[in-house]
């Protein structure tokens, strides 16, 4: 047997032609490959890369988002704020601590955290505001799936404004509290309390 036909040849012949994506890690530290999804309906819509600056290279595209990084949606929205708009690299920082927080309390991939929170964050129903001759009325409807996901980023989002603006509490570390919270589910979590508060409505509009 030659030396090209050993184990060890295939194995590097078989790293060789995995994609370079395949390989690569978010921030060079966390795995993107063997993330868990337990939402099938907003799976497709929550994209894992290694890439959390694309430049803006889906904006000419509707619904072209849902491509990129869920981590750069997320980086994305923290720049929504007055103080921090137009600031992609402070909001970077943020999330790059903000996941050694995690990954230190967890012993997690917090990429599989993020992943989780955003699933746990979403919310399936919310009210419309039908009018009949004019009378507004509240009417329940299923939210689409993207929208899920848009909903869940911006709770978390909210809450790490409001659990760090104006209190001795880190960006980074309420980001944290908010993506652990979320992934565990925990109504105490402003995102999760948001999206059951949303539920809850639109329950009682049906």
């Amino acid at each position: 047997m030659s030396a090209e036909d050993t184990p060890e040849a295939d194995a590097d012949e078989a790293a060789e032609s995995e994609p370079e994506t395949a390989r690569a890690k978010l921030f060079g530290e966390w795995e993107i490959t063997d993330i868990e999804y337990s939402d099938p309906s907003t799976e497709r819509y929550i994209t894992v890369t290694p890439i959390a600056h694309t430049m803006g290279r889906h904006a000419d595209k509707q619904f072209k988002k849902s491509e990129i990084s869920i981590v750069e949606r997320l980086i994305n929205r923290l720049m929504q704020t007055d103080e921090n708009t137009g600031k992609k690299q402070l909001a970077t920082s943020i999330v790059t601590e903000a996941f050694e927080i995690v990954h230190e309390r967890t012993d997690e991939n917090p990429i599989q955290v993020l992943v989780s929170a955003v699933e746990n964050s979403a919310p399936r129903e919310e009210t419309v505001r039908l009018k009949y001759g004019g009378i507004s009325v509240p009417k329940a409807v299923d939210v689409a799936p993207q929208r899920r996901v848009d909903q869940a980023l911006k709770f978390i989002a909210e809450g790490v404004y409001g659990g760090s603006f104006k209190t001795t509490t880190s960006a980074a570390e309420a980001l944290a509290q908010q993506l652990i919270g979320a992934a565990n589910d925990d109504v105490q979590a402003y995102a999760v309390n948001q999206k059951e508060e949303k539920e809850r409505v639109a329950a009682a509009a049906r």
